[in-house]
């Protein structure tokens, strides 16, 4: 016969969990990774090329002497194979590259983006990764405004990349400065990247992802309110129609996830798509009807600021080699022949193709694009549902959605625009933000479910909160229960892995019940 007692079955009270200072350094230096490359150009203003890619090479190097170190769970199998083919496939076309150390030297800054990509993506969970993401964020936009300030006070006029004052007896084309010292006369700031159609889709991600964790009631809400106005008078300043554009379809996405939530009968959602694609195509006809009033309303020229000269000369040229390109070249590097005064705006050489498709058409030919699609295809797909669907992985349909599920596709919503005029999303911030989400998406599907999140958190000493609470609220007394019996506290590492049935995925966002 069991014999009971009246002392409580919960475990001892302690003192709060605190992370490990190994884990601190770990998550500082995805923040520094992050940071790098949301700032895009900025290592090359300061440290010139070649100080800029020994920099990338050192960084690669260390990210990957931790993770075999650290050995984190990672799920193999569930890479993002198709950006993994693309990466594969640029490789191949050094054998038939007509530059070939282009080819060599850029594939090098693609493998180490990639290589970024999956390392924050297996060395940190959702909430770690919305939150040094959130960081990084915090430091390039809050150094762009100190950036632009200092230029504003002290040099009281442009500045040249390499904190280098231009020469009075010179006439410089705009285009060259790293700053116009446009703070305080109302111009287009360019930040720390010296080009404000890189700061303003950067300043839209700031936006996006201070409002995701001001939602996931992270702690220090008001800064968070700070931050999002510091943002936003960025991106507005920065005045770049691309990411005005690509702020719209954001906020449109947005909505449309809004509204998918809130269904609960089957085909319910199916009207909603129909609706959409019927404005999507109204919508894509008046932008091209209406083009040269809405380009005239945000002071650019109907052609995009003169890209469609820029299209027609690389279509010329990847029309020669249709099938599998000229070789990968992302991006166009002056010093080869080929590229140097190709094509020239401003007076100076033109580095990319402003549009992401004719980019990888050129390089990679048919076969490139067809893979380069498929990759942002499978990334946009998999963003979507993570963002719509309720978790689930048992028969309980009623588990809270997380805000922070919505980053994923609102990110695939900026690059996609983003990648009309501009070829950035093929590098840095964009292709590690599209291997990234989509690898992780891939590895743990539900935010704080699964091995590999779980683990991670729970080998990290994060505080999660009990997976039973939320079902079956613990009496705050003492409570019998036979002598001998297992603590629910006391749950193994395999229990913990994968949540019981009927019981709620642990919301890590929300503040630890009192």
């Amino acid at each position: 016969m069991a014999v009971h007692t009246k002392h409580p079955v919960a475990a001892r009270p302690g003192p709060p969990v605190r992370e490990k200072t190994g884990h601190l350094l770990l998550r500082a230096w995805c923040i520094f990774v992050l940071a790098s490359m949301l700032a895009g150009v900025a290592w090359v203003h300061v440290l010139g090329d070649a100080g800029a890619g020994v920099l990338m090479i050192s960084a690669g190097v260390l990210s990957l002497t931790a993770w075999v170190a650290i050995r984190p769970p990672f799920q193999w199998r569930r890479l993002p194979w198709f950006a993994v083919a693309y990466v594969a496939w640029a490789a191949l076309s050094v054998a038939w590259s007509a530059w070939i150390g282009t080819t060599v030297l850029t594939w090098l800054l693609l493998a180490l983006t990639t290589l970024q990509g999956l390392f924050v993506g297996a060395m940190l969970t959702w909430r770690e990764i919305v939150r040094a993401v959130a960081s990084a964020l915090k430091w390039v936009l809050g150094l762009s405004l100190l950036f632009e300030l200092a230029v504003s006070l002290f040099v009281q006029g442009p500045l040249l990349p390499g904190f280098v004052l231009p020469d009075p007896n010179v006439d410089y084309d705009p285009i060259v400065y790293w700053s116009r010292d446009n703070l305080f006369d109302g111009g287009r700031l360019q930040g720390l990247m010296g080009n404000a159609n890189l700061l303003g889709p950067v300043a839209l991600l700031g936006i996006i992802v201070f409002a995701i964790r001001f939602a996931a009631r992270a702690p220090r809400r008001v800064l968070l309110i700070g931050w999002i106005a510091l943002a936003a008078f960025l991106y507005v300043r920065a005045a770049s129609a691309t990411a005005f554009l690509a702020g719209a379809l954001a906020l449109i996405v947005l909505v449309t996830v809004l509204l998918m939530r809130r269904t609960r009968r089957p085909g319910e959602r199916t009207r909603w798509y129909i609706a959409y694609a019927v404005i999507a195509i109204g919508g894509a006809v008046s932008l091209w009807v209406f083009r040269d009033v809405l380009f005239r309303a945000v002071g650019r020229e109907s052609d995009l600021t003169g890209r469609q000269g820029i299209w027609q000369a690389v279509l010329e040229r990847a029309n020669e080699r249709p099938l599998v390109g000229w070789g990968f070249a992302t991006p166009w590097l002056p010093s080869e022949p080929l590229f140097d005064r190709w094509i020239v705006d401003h007076g100076e050489t033109v580095m990319q193709a402003h549009n992401m498709w004719l980019d990888v058409y050129l390089q990679l030919g048919i076969i490139g694009v067809v893979i380069f699609a498929a990759a942002l295809l499978a990334f946009i797909w998999r963003a979507w549902f993570f963002a719509v669907d309720r978790p689930r992985w048992d028969l309980r349909a009623d588990r809270p959605y997380s805000p922070l599920t919505l980053l994923p596709t609102l990110v695939g919503a900026i690059l996609l625009v983003q990648g009309v005029a501009e070829s950035t999303p093929l590098l840095m911030w964009g292709w590690m933000f599209l291997v990234m989400l989509g690898g992780k998406i891939k590895q743990a599907p539900h935010v704080g479910v699964g091995p590999t999140e779980r683990s991670l958190a729970i080998e990290r000493g994060e505080l999660m909160l009990d997976t039973v609470r939320s079902d079956n609220p613990r009496p705050r007394g003492p409570v019998s229960a036979p002598v001998g019996a297992v603590p629910t506290d006391a749950v193994s590492d395999s229990a913990a892995s994968t949540p019981a049935p009927g019981t709620a995925a642990p919301d890590i966002d929300a503040k630890p019940a009192p």
